[in-house]
């Protein structure tokens, strides 16, 4: 696939002025600079995460009634409700609040809506059980903001509700006891971008503070809130960065008992990485919700037995198989239509249906069809007498205006501006398709359907050595707004030892000067023929570490090629 090479200006005044602070290379120094890391002061809070520079929990609007209101519940022994959206951001989230507050308070318990019964976020049927089982006290997380006449419902049968959520507010909001969401507009939070787990580990952090129990109390938590960071994709920055920093120390050192059995499961016997958390963890624990119940996935973060927690792991691991055949399979089916009617071929567009789909796993089917073909795309299956599914988008383009451009087909519709879910009536499908198609096509810009390889700074062969390596891996961890640095460099040859290896790799042996590095392209197998050509060719990588029989040594990941210009 063709991709549009954007590599990033640089602000040579302010690089040099931090070179001369630091004393480290200018192409990291120039990463720095593009992530608004300006001083020594700056360099040194980034390299050094500190949770020291958390910023005050009370900071957060409403936080005082918050946690008036559940110590008063402690006071009175009520029944208080922990209740968590069914991903990895809301059951690590339930996890971390019912553990903290089992430790003070014992007339506890916790819910997550099934994901195909209920639907997303506050549910009529966890009310109902609330009330049904003498629960005055409702704490959301990770949802809440949207649910108004919900929690007016449940406002009516005596139960109260605070809601910590770090989504978008509408204009209306629920009438809670407290809300606690950096995002509201009046809320003075000095930092926005907190996931769900985020928000609920800050209102743990002010109990602890008002009932005078130690910092470290509340550190127990952190390798639960850096797998919800991990998972649900915020930006690598400030707080968050902070958070995950020393949660993974946590998850490496002395992890939650989940974390541990799920590492086992997926064969991770090496240090702990954030894509780690992003790539092997977060897949099993979505899976629970996707396939089955995510009840299970919090059941195995609040085990008290390594021996418990892995039996629930293993619940979660089998759920991912599942999931994985289904993705699989339904990917391939996808595929196989697109490629037999020209006309979708040729479209800005991918809408496809079959009834006989996992709903679960169409939102990700539609992730993959991105990859390969690079456009907007929803994917749809039967669920009751209609239709329903998920759209993704590409980067850049606003998907939630696309979809609202199409009400007049749709039953239903909701999300973001990269994903969304819809429901419509089956008959309507091949209006929504001509609609979405005639939408995306007046309205997206040309470039955002090739994929943009965003190149950070270029770089020598030379300068490629472990010193500099090392100084990369403090830059961990790694994520939004704070990505593993990508790196061009130009007029390399190959030595002619590079080959293809399973199919559609490239195995890569290159020279620039005296300088030869080896490494790895996955997928660039199309692309062997530039190195026949003998002409000198530039490559984008990102820089890893190859361990063979205990040795280490530097390589190079190559994500492009092309042949050098004159």
């Amino acid at each position: 696939m063709k991709r549009r090479w954007n590599i990033l200006i640089d602000d040579k005044i302010a690089t040099e002025e931090l070179r001369r602070s630091l004393n480290i290379h200018p192409a990291i120094c120039k990463i720095l600079v593009q992530r608004g890391i300006r001083t020594y002061d700056e360099a040194k809070e980034f390299f050094r995460p500190s949770m020291d520079h958390l910023h005050d929990p009370w900071l957060m609007k409403n936080m005082d009634k918050a946690v008036a209101r559940i110590l008063l519940a402690k006071d009175n022994h009520e029944k208080i409700l922990v209740f968590g959206d069914y991903d990895v951001d809301g059951t690590t989230a339930v996890a971390c609040l019912y553990q903290f507050l089992k430790k003070f308070h014992s007339q506890l318990d916790f819910y997550i809506p099934h994901r195909y019964r209920e639907g997303y976020g506050v549910s009529k049927a966890g009310i109902d059980f609330a009330k049904e089982n003498g629960f005055t006290l409702i704490i959301s997380l990770d949802c809440g903001i949207k649910a108004v006449e919900l929690i007016s419902y449940a406002k009516e049968l005596g139960i109260d509700f605070i809601v910590c959520d770090h989504h978008l507010p509408d204009a209306a909001i629920p009438p809670a006891v407290a809300i606690l969401n950096p995002k509201q507009k009046d809320c003075n939070y000095p930092y926005k971008e907190l996931c769900g787990c985020g928000v609920g580990f800050k209102l743990i952090s002010a109990i602890a503070e008002k009932l005078n129990l130690p910092k470290e109390d509340t550190y127990e938590f952190l390798d639960l809130v850096a797998t919800a960071i991990a998972a649900d994709i915020v930006p690598m920055t400030g707080e968050n960065r902070v958070l995950a920093f020393h949660g993974l120390k946590k998850a490496n050192e002395n992890p939650n008992y989940g974390i541990k059995a799920l590492s086992f499961l997926s064969g991770l016997n090496k240090t702990l990485h954030i894509h780690n958390l992003v790539f092997m963890i977060a897949p099993r624990v979505n899976a629970a919700g996707r396939m089955d119940d995510a009840r299970k996935a919090v059941q195995m973060f609040i085990s008290e037995s390594y021996e418990e927690a892995l039996q629930y792991a293993e619940l979660l691991h089998h759920d991912n198989d599942e999931r994985k055949t289904a993705d699989s399979g339904i990917t391939e089916e996808a595929l196989a239509m697109i490629e037999n009617r020209k006309e979708w071929k040729d479209s800005k567009t991918t809408v496809v249906f079959q009834p006989h789909w996992h709903k679960g796993v169409v939102g990700i089917v539609a992730s993959r069809l991105i990859e390969h073909y690079y456009r907007p795309t929803i994917v749809l299956t039967q669920s009751g007498n209609f239709a329903a599914g998920s759209a993704r988008s590409v980067p850049g383009f606003n998907l939630y205006e696309a979809i609202h451009a199409c009400r007049d087909y749709l039953l239903g519709y909701g999300g973001h501006f990269a994903a969304a879910g819809l429901t419509l009536e089956i008959s309507k499908i091949e209006m929504l398709r001509n609609k979405f198609e005639e939408v995306v096509s007046s309205t997206i810009d040309k470039e955002l359907l090739i994929p943009e390889l965003v190149i950070d700074s270029e770089l020598s062969f030379s300068d490629i050595k472990q010193s500099f390596y090392n100084i990369l891996l403090q830059m961990e961890p790694f994520g939004p707004d704070n990505m593993r640095p990508a790196f061009i460099s130009k007029r390399v040859e190959d030595t002619g030892y590079s080959k293809i290896v399973k199919e559609d790799h490239i195995k890569f042996s290159l020279r620039q000067g005296n300088v030869i590095f080896t490494g790895i392209g996955f997928g660039l197998a199309e692309k062997f023929d530039l190195l026949h050509t003998k002409r000198p060719l530039d490559i984008v990588f990102k820089i890893d570490e190859n361990e063979w029989n205990g040795n280490k040594s530097l390589q190079l990941h190559v994500l492009d090629l092309r042949i050098s210009e004159l």
